[in-house]
């Protein structure tokens, strides 16, 4: 497994981590986070959003003899109604300062190591969300913060008022929207990206075509199809579609989900071991939105 620092701070994680948000029970975290553990992984992401904080607590049991030894990071900014019908967005201070307590609790922790605003816009009220990871940070309770946006506005907003350390997107064969301006924008300025579905839900690995964001199921088919020509023994369409993102010198770390130990496996073995090949021609042929609200005026 091969390591990337975050940003300029002083987390070094592992190129591929888990996303942990499909674990739902004990027993499967077990052995899904032991599996990522075997392979190196030491980036385990979760947020207070799922589960209702049931995955935080699973993470938190499961990594807790090994808590020196790996970097957690979990989310925070969706607050969920007491009745427990579904969450509002609450990026104020007073909220942030409170959640983390709560998460440090259910992971069983005395820091987070990672800990990112879950979403936002451009109306948030961002001097003092900023202000609370800062204050966080000054107390010791997180080592280092970031933000989840694609939303061209809210990256340079950050970028011009805080400290932030990555910025997780959705980014794949099949998602190039960040390549358009977001990643080489972040990468000139020294932050990293975490990237969630790079594998678009399965459909770069062995689930079944069908349509995809814009793209059809026949083009979603045509890309698993050029895939598949590439694909040798030791490096199948999932490798791939895995190496194509972390190409990007902004990239720091994807984080991987799956539901299984076995799936898991599937991804991770031979995985570090297996070449870099070349997917601009597949990259030339497919089409490449744009990101096209809440852009730059």
């Amino acid at each position: 497994m091969r390591y990337n620092q975050l940003g300029k701070s002083d987390l070094r994680v592992s190129e591929i981590g888990l996303g942990c948000m499909s674990i739902k029970y004990l027993g499967q975290g077990k052995k899904i986070i032991q599996k990522a553990l075997d392979y190196g992984v030491n980036f385990f992401d979760t947020a207070d959003l799922y589960d209702k904080g049931v995955n935080e607590e699973i993470v938190g049991k499961v990594l807790k003899e090994k808590r020196q030894d790996v970097i957690i990071a979990t989310k925070v900014g969706n607050q969920w109604r007491d009745d427990g019908s579904g969450w509002e967005w609450n990026p104020t201070k007073s909220y942030i300062k409170s959640a983390v307590h709560q998460s440090l609790r259910r992971l069983q922790t005395d820091y987070i190591d990672l800990y990112q605003l879950h979403g936002g816009t451009i109306d948030d009220p961002m001097d003092e969300t900023i202000q609370a990871f800062e204050e966080l940070k000054t107390e010791g309770l997180i080592r280092a913060y970031g933000i989840s946006s694609i939303r061209h506005n809210v990256i340079d907003a950050y970028l011009q008022k805080s400290n932030f350390t990555t910025n997780m997107m959705q980014y794949s064969l099949l998602d190039r929207r960040p390549e358009e301006w977001a990643l080489d924008v972040l990468a000139k300025a020294e932050k990293s990206v975490v990237v969630r579905g790079a594998l678009a839900k399965g459909l770069l690995a062995s689930k079944a075509a069908r349509a995809y964001l814009d793209h059809s199921e026949e083009e979603v088919q045509k890309v698993k199809d050029l895939l598949k020509e590439k694909s040798t023994a030791e490096i199948h369409t999932g490798h791939l579609a895995l190496k194509y993102v972390l190409r990007h010198p902004a990239v720091g770390t994807i984080a991987l989900g799956t539901s299984s130990a076995e799936q898991l496996e599937e991804s991770l073995k031979d995985f570090a071991q297996s070449k870099t090949i070349s997917l601009d021609d597949i990259a030339a042929q497919i089409k490449a939105s744009k990101y096209t609200a809440h852009r730059l005026r």
